[in-house]
């Protein structure tokens, strides 16, 4: 592992260790990435195998158990998933996005530290004993389907991944597991989805739930394989199916099989109460996550202010999907305030298509083209997930600045908070 910064007074610069020396070994066993760093620097007698200066160097150290180094690596690479789904998202992507958007993430490293979702086709028996031994828990696995032909058929892998034999060995050796299944209509639905819960049940409950998504459709696609939509019927119909299937695979303190907020709201159903999403663990995956945020608006709005302290108006932009709850629950609670008024505008994606409607993959493009000849008062307020990991960028690396600058109007991110967004107006 490369080393790109040593920080003052430590272990590692009292080894003399400079950036661009790198770290091989640690007590005999070989250094790949920063995980099996935390991993082995733990112990308090070591035996370090270093390149320093272009020498091949031994060190040996004692030291506390929570010591290590003092050291910054150099990025992990990531592996890229080994498959080309037919229903893949990044083979959907509009060109004109930012880098990491073109690239299809199949490493485990990043579903046990992110909670990436991974094929795990890729993974042979070495990557498998080191999560066993490391003890990479929770992973979050994509399954889709596990009847072999149809497998191979949606994942154009032309060979059994023996995924199930993965599980058994992953799942008998303590490793959590939350899987996900990207559902499509006639493709991997019906007796093919009862035979893949079926399969995946087994390993309950080490492998602690299975999520059930709408696949995702844009309007790039392209040469791709033709795919059915779920529109609002289909979602009905999926949702009415939950007490018979919870019933067939029942689950512990928290349901075994979970479904992403996207079917409630294309089915215009409410959503369930919090105690049905068990640890809202999967919130951050759409599981769960409008019911968390209403909850938490309902309790935050008790602690509204009744008055602002001068007249303010503000525009509230949402993706398409959303629209409608922000609506029917968060505007007229707002509007409530006096001195506030607060307009919801549903901002349409056009970079993606219109059948793209989550919030988080709007484009700074679209909030500008459909803002910028708007009345937007005071500011406009969105969700943070609009932007990357990092808080700094859109899908088509605008800034916020940039977008601010545009609209000729502050654009300011809520982290599902909007008491703190009230009250910063109460303080500006």
């Amino acid at each position: 592992m490369k080393i790109i910064k040593v920080f003052p007074d430590s272990l590692g610069e009292t080894i003399g260790i400079q950036p661009g020396d790198r770290l091989l070994k640690i007590n005999g066993k070989r250094v790949q990435d920063e995980i099996d760093y935390q991993f082995r620097i733990t112990e308090e007698i070591l035996t370090l195998d270093f390149e320093i200066s272009g020498r091949l160097e031994k060190v040996e150290i004692e030291k506390e158990y929570d010591d290590d180094l003092g050291v910054e690596f150099e990025e992990m690479k990531i592996r890229s998933c080994a498959n080309d789904c037919v229903f893949c998202f990044v083979d959907q992507n509009p060109p004109g996005m930012r880098e990491g958007m073109y690239f299809r993430d199949g490493d485990y490293r990043m579903s046990y530290l992110h909670g990436h979702y991974i094929t795990m086709t890729n993974m042979g028996q070495n990557e498998l004993n080191r999560i066993v031994e490391q003890r990479l828990s929770p992973l979050y696995i994509s399954v889709h389907v596990t009847d072999i032909q149809q497998r191979q058929k949606l994942f154009l892998y032309k060979k059994d991944d023996g995924l199930l034999e993965k599980l058994e060995f992953l799942t008998s050796n303590g490793i959590e597991l939350h899987t996900q299944i990207v559902l499509m209509p006639d493709l991997n639905d019906g007796d093919y989805l009862i035979k893949t819960l079926a399969d995946l049940y087994q390993f309950y409950p080490t492998l602690n739930s299975c999520t059930i998504v709408p696949v995702g459709l844009t309007g790039h696609r392209k040469g791709l394989m033709e795919i059915q939509s779920v529109d609002p019927q289909y979602a009905k119909k999926l949702l009415n199916e939950i007490p018979h299937l919870r019933k067939q695979f029942p689950g512990g303190k928290s349901p075994f099989l979970l479904y992403s907020d996207e079917w409630f709201i294309l089915a215009d159903q409410p959503f369930p109460p919090l105690s049905d999403y068990g640890g809202l663990d999967l919130a951050e995956n759409g599981v769960g996550q409008v019911r968390q945020f209403l909850t938490l608006f309902e309790e935050e709005s008790l602690k509204f202010p009744n008055e602002l302290n001068v007249e303010t108006n503000i525009t509230m932009a949402t993706g398409t999907l959303i629209y409608e709850t922000f609506q029917k629950e968060v505007l007229p609670v707002l509007n409530q305030i006096k001195n506030l008024t607060v307009t919801l505008c549903p901002i349409i994606n056009n970079f993606y298509g219109e059948s793209v409607t989550v919030t988080g993959l709007l484009t700074g493009t679209d909030i500008i083209k459909q803002l910028a000849s708007e009345k937007l008062g005071d500011a406009v307020w969105m969700s943070h997930r609009i932007l990357n990991d990092e808080g700094t960028l859109t899908l088509d690396n605008l800034t916020l600045e940039e977008i601010s600058t545009a609209i000729d109007c502050p654009l300011q991110l809520s982290n599902d908070s909007f008491l703190t967004l009230l009250n910063n107006l109460n303080h500006a």
